[in-house]
């Protein structure tokens, strides 16, 4: 199959596949009883102030004139001074722009992860807590450029060396490079090939990841396969579970994934059957939380699983049995508001970052003064890099 054929096929099948869980692609107010019981409307930004609309800094304005950041597949804090963005390329803005263009494509009206098809430039980019731009990983833009772009970012809590990950499932595949992105130390899955649900060589469009502390690690694959597949710390595959259905086990859209507790369990966002699957780490089965479909999940550094969810646009935190302890966010496209989280992520003062694929942009939420902790998004831990003494 040529990648021309391939690029533009994974185009259709983003489009439709978000239809599945996105009720329009125009800017309505959701409301409901689901947006109620999860909180009630109106609790914007919750503990945290309305964040910067200024944030970050290097996109605020675009480098290139006439051009925008588009859609944001991922954010990762390292640090409070160190956040990876997985910026889905730069999207052409109209000739006539509104003096009140905030500088995101959602303003727009249009679903930014899928229309128009971005330039595949500032794929990987670093800031600082300000958004000034520390690394642009501009040498690793050519291996986006036949799919839509990086759709997470990660580094493993339990990794002394901290590479970083990056999920493409356009293309198949999860990379990982070294911590400053200089090498791409490895690739898993095999590049513009798919595997069917029982193939544990390749995957079909991979979506998330999460790791035990010996290292070993967990990939929710995803929007073409629907099954968890187990690695040990070197990258070989263990195990597999999971088909296509309804039942206990079975998946549509295992989208997002999220690893802890005593012992140890895996939690799955079965996104297009509404749900979170629980489970032990050799796949068995154990409980489901009905009620939420979450583009994304988080296991915060008080083992709590913060969720956003794709239905309501809130954040919905979890305790380890299923019990759901707090929730905010509304869905649009003011500062605060929310258009299709798709990864979270945290650091150690209590800032939160939502990336967002159709709101077209990444926002960073300050906790308020007096803030209640328990009412905050904490970061996992690093474990302390090679040669440091601090996270």
């Amino acid at each position: 199959m040529s990648r021309l054929i391939l690029s533009l096929t994974a185009w259709l099948v983003v489009l439709f596949g978000f239809a599945v869980v996105t009720p329009s692609a125009s800017l309505q107010q959701k409301n409901g009883d689901s947006v109620s019981a999860k909180g009630g409307v109106g609790d914007i930004a919750g503990q945290y102030e309305i964040p910067d609309p200024n944030w970050p800094q290097w996109a605020h304005p675009y480098p290139k004139p006439g051009y925008i950041w588009g859609s944001q597949g991922g954010v990762f804090a390292e640090s409070p001074n160190r956040v990876y963005l997985a910026n889905r390329g730069e999207l052409k803005l109209p000739e006539k722009v509104p003096n009140n263009f905030p500088g995101n494509w959602g303003f727009f009206n249009q679903m930014a992860a899928t229309q128009p098809i971005a330039n595949m430039v500032n794929c990987i980019v670093v800031v600082d807590g300000n958004g000034k731009l520390i690394e642009a990983w501009n040498q690793w833009d050519k291996l986006f450029e036949w799919g839509r772009g990086p759709h997470q970012v990660y580094i493993s809590p339990y990794d002394p060396e901290r590479h970083v990950w990056v999920v493409d499932d356009m293309r198949h595949v999860i990379f990982r490079f070294t911590h400053d992105g200089k090498q791409l130390v490895q690739t898993l899955g095999v590049l513009d090939e798919f595997g069917e649900n029982d193939d544990l060589t390749r995957f079909r469009r991979p979506t998330m990841i999460d790791w035990l502390p010996d290292g070993t690690f967990f990939v929710a694959d995803g929007y073409g396969n629907t099954r968890v597949v187990k690695f040990d710390k070197t990258g070989k595959p263990l195990m597999k579970w999971g088909t296509r259905g309804t039942g206990p086990g079975q998946f549509n859209t295992p989208h997002g994934i999220a690893v802890g507790g005593s012992p140890p369990r895996v939690f799955v966002s079965d996104r297009g059957n509404r749900r979170i699957q629980v489970f032990d780490v050799n796949g068995k089965f154990l409980e489901e939380w009905p009620g939420i479909a979450p583009h994304s999940m988080l296991m915060s550094a008080d083992e709590h699983v913060w969720a956003v969810d794709s239905i309501t646009d809130r954040i919905v935190k979890f305790d380890l049995s299923g019990h759901v302890e707090y929730s905010f966010g509304q869905f649009g496209t003011r500062p605060g508001y929310t258009w299709a989280m798709h990864q979270i992520s945290a650091d150690s003062d209590g800032n939160l970052y939502l990336a967002e694929v159709f709101g077209g942009r990444t926002q960073k939420y300050r906790p308020k003064p007096g803030a209640d902790p328990a009412k905050l998004v904490w970061g996992r831990s690093l474990m302390p890099m090679t040669g440091t003494t601090s996270n």
